[in-house]
């Protein structure tokens, strides 16, 4: 019996430091492209952006290089390495079918893209913005851009929002705490 609840302590701790242990790095194919639009390619680890003044870039040949974020003026998720990894299309034919804010971002320079962004502001706060393109056809899946790169964000749009029951309906359901 004890050694039944000894071997189940076991068990249940090593599933605790499971739990506990830190991810696996997974590094995603990116297209860096700096403020004077020259693009560098490598493998970036997707859950660090944002988090730190430097970018850990690992490029094709296995080098390590440190790209400070200021340098940034978007950085491309595509799903090949090629010459053309920005999409065609900067800005949606129609309405967008992609649940979240529909967002038109303006760079420094002025040029401009639209994007679809999570319906979560809080995101938006950080360090930059990560949409995702008009453009689903392309090689990019998503696109970051570093707030030192923006000039300007315009929300266009909320599109797929469950709607909202209205107010009386959740009033009728509160009970009364006093009969009258």
């Amino acid at each position: 019996m004890i050694i039944r609840k000894l071997a189940a302590l076991r068990v249940f701790l090593k599933l605790i430091s499971l739990k506990n242990r830190a991810p696996a790095s997974t590094h995603k194919k990116v297209v860096i492209v700096l403020a004077d639009k020259k693009p560098i390619r490598g493998y970036v680890n997707p859950t660090r952006l944002g988090q730190a003044d430097l970018i850990d870039l690992l490029t094709p040949d296995g080098e390590h290089q440190e790209i400070p974020m200021a340098k940034v003026r978007s950085i491309y998720f595509v799903r090949e390495f090629s010459d053309d990894f920005e999409p065609e299309r900067k800005a949606f034919l129609s309405r967008p079918k992609l649940d979240g804010l529909w967002v038109r971002l303006r760079y420094s320079d002025g040029e401009t893209i639209e994007g679809v962004v999570p319906n979560d502001l809080l995101t938006m706060l950080d360090h930059g913005i990560q949409i995702t393109p008009p453009d689903l056809n392309s090689t990019t899946d998503r696109i970051f851009i570093p707030r030192s790169a923006l000039a300007e964000l315009t929300v266009l749009g909320v599109v797929g929002i469950a709607r909202r029951k209205p107010a009386a309906a959740v009033a009728a359901i509160q009970p009364r705490l006093f009969n009258e």
